[in-house]
């Protein structure tokens, strides 16, 4: 999915979700909702508290440290 159509689902700016991704923004509660809700998923498999492991550590199957 593009930044563009995300952010036409959630109803935010491409450049926000942006952010979002590089970590430069934490969204409101309402956002992190509508996000979870397009991508069919709990809001904490989205956001955490705790950074995530690299996608291809969780890939091969070595998930947290």
């Amino acid at each position: 999915m593009s930044r563009k159509a995300l952010a036409d689902a959630v109803g935010v700016n491409p450049q926000t979700i942006g952010y979002l991704e590089r970590g430069d923004y934490a969204p409101s509660v309402e956002l992190a909702l509508k996000m979870a809700d397009v991508f069919g998923v709990p809001v904490e498999a989205l956001f955490s508290l705790r950074p995530f492991p690299p996608l291809g550590r969780i890939a091969a199957g070595e998930g947290e440290e």
